[in-house]
């Protein structure tokens, strides 16, 4: 890969559509969703350090998940019932996602790639700060098939129950805190959520 190209390829974001085997109303992109899954990320961590007492780095979990598709740039977006079918197509994939993050770092100055592959190496870790970021991006995936329901999609029905049961799989109290509180407002329209208080 070309010197210095890091933030170039990272510009090519949003040309990689998600959800491929879907039929979508509204397409989306990995750059949306990045950032989507960033500010939920960081809330998540907030919530976790004002209702649950923890000390998370709210703003280093939200640089993470900002990171967390960018391999996607490289590969393409790998739909879920692929990327899961068995055990060594996941692992094979994962090689190939760490292949295209190293690829990507190597397009840094050498000062700059130590700095960022912290962030990849952090990324990598499953039962630490990451599952944080994994746990947002499950919750980016079910306010897109909450989405698509409300355009009438019903395509999306199947992936929406089966997104909800695998974030409450994860037994992580701050994302149960956000599904409770804050999620019911995604079936709102702009109507809805802006009425109280407009005169």
């Amino acid at each position: 890969m070309n010197d210095n190209n890091f933030f170039a390829m990272l510009s090519r974001m949003k040309y990689i559509n998600r959800w491929g085997l879907m039929r979508n109303t509204i397409h989306e992109n990995i750059a949306e969703h990045s950032l989507e899954t960033a500010y939920i990320a960081h809330g998540l961590a907030i919530i976790g350090n004002v209702y649950f007492g923890k000390n998370i780095d709210e703003k280093l979990v939200a640089v993470m998940a900002m990171f967390h598709d960018t391999s996607e740039i490289i590969t393409g977006d790998m739909p879920t019932p692929v990327k899961y079918f068995e055990p060594g197509i996941r692992e094979a994939y994962k090689n190939v996602e760490q292949e295209a993050e190293n690829s990507l770092l190597s397009s840094l100055p050498d000062l700059m790639r130590e700095e960022y592959k912290k962030i990849y190496e952090i990324n990598s870790d499953e039962d630490g700060l990451y599952r944080y970021v994994k746990c947002a991006d499950k919750i980016s995936a079910l306010i897109k098939c909450i989405e698509e329901r409300k355009m009438g999609n019903t395509d999306f029905i199947s992936a929406e129950n089966a997104t909800l049961e695998s974030i409450k799989n994860m037994k992580l109290e701050e994302a149960d805190y956000f599904i409770e509180k804050f999620l019911p407002k995604y079936s709102l329209t702009l109507d809805e959520q802006t009425r109280k208080g407009m005169s």
